[in-house]
């Protein structure tokens, strides 16, 4: 009666062993390939291969099997073997073609392409490809139009982190007899209304509410919030400029009591921070 065959003995190297477990934390990694290197390790480990079996829940012929071409081919042999699959129906062409289109600057009022516009302006070219084949070409080539970042940077100054401090302090704990507005201007805003009156709420009747509205095209506003209180005041300005900005602190110089000092918070916009408004200029006290 023949004996029973040996299991291969498998001995590992520091970084292929760092490799292995590598493998099995990561989150990533398929199940399958934890499985075999989790083997691999045990096998290392001097564990019999019907003792892996138990441990990992697997058959000992998978053990075996694994154990062998880890021993042949090392940690590639863990791998899958890459599969033919169906045949590409869109060749580079196409795949040039979306990634063209991808990389290029989006139509007049769009921020950025979607795969659904991409692939409605490649079907006006005559390439029919759905949304789904532009988001996997995209993915294989790592292309993201949806995705921005920023890349220039302001140099690093000093005196911000003064002035920031200054104004933290100020929020955190105002002096008294002082009054803290955060000052900006609300540009663009979509001026709409409903387009059908809303039907009140009944008894056993929730209110109803059409979704259509109405376009009014667009208003800028000036707004000033008391950071205490919590007080919000806004004006429609027709012009974003030194002299409505000057024009709306008038407007709240007028409303807010003349034993209260002023601290305005606000950014360097460029009616903030001209000729008119910096020291020097004519007071805002007495303003009509």
């Amino acid at each position: 009666m023949a004996g029973r065959a040996h299991a291969v003995a498998i001995s590992l190297t520091r970084k292929r062993r760092r490799k292995l477990e590598q493998i099995v934390r990561a989150g990533s990694s398929p199940q399958r390939l934890v499985l075999r290197a989790k083997i691999v390790l045990a096998a290392a480990d001097e564990m019999a291969n019907a003792e892996i079996a138990r441990q990992l829940g697997c058959s000992v012929a998978v053990v075996r099997n694994w154990r062998r071409r880890f021993a042949v081919r090392g940690i590639p042999g863990l791998f899958d073997k890459p599969r033919t699959g169906r045949p590409e129906v869109h060749g580079p062409s196409a795949r040039l073609a979306v990634l063209a289109l991808a990389t290029s600057v989006p139509p007049a009022g769009e921020s950025q392409w979607s795969q659904v516009m991409i692939s409605s302006h490649l079907q006006e070219r005559g390439l029919a490809l759905s949304a789904a084949t532009v988001g996997r070409v995209l993915a294989e080539a790592k292309v993201r139009p949806h995705k921005v970042r920023g890349w220039l940077n302001r140099a690093d100054d000093p005196s911000f982190w003064i002035r920031a401090g200054a104004v933290c302090r100020l929020y955190l704990a105002p002096p008294p007899g002082t009054v803290l507005i955060s000052v900006d201007e609300k540009t663009g805003i979509q001026a709409k209304s409903r387009k059908h009156p809303e039907n009140g709420t009944r008894p056993g009747r929730d209110a109803r509410r059409e979704f259509e509205y109405v376009r009014h095209g667009t208003i800028s506003i000036l707004a000033a919030m008391n950071v205490t209180t919590g007080e919000v005041i806004a004006e429609r300005i027709e012009k974003n400029d030194s002299a409505a900005f000057i024009s709306f602190l008038a407007m709240l110089h007028q409303m807010i009591p003349p034993h209260l000092r002023i601290h305005l918070i606000m950014d360097n916009g460029s009616s903030h921070t001209s000729a008119a408004t910096r020291p020097g200029s004519p007071p805002i006290r007495g303003s009509p």
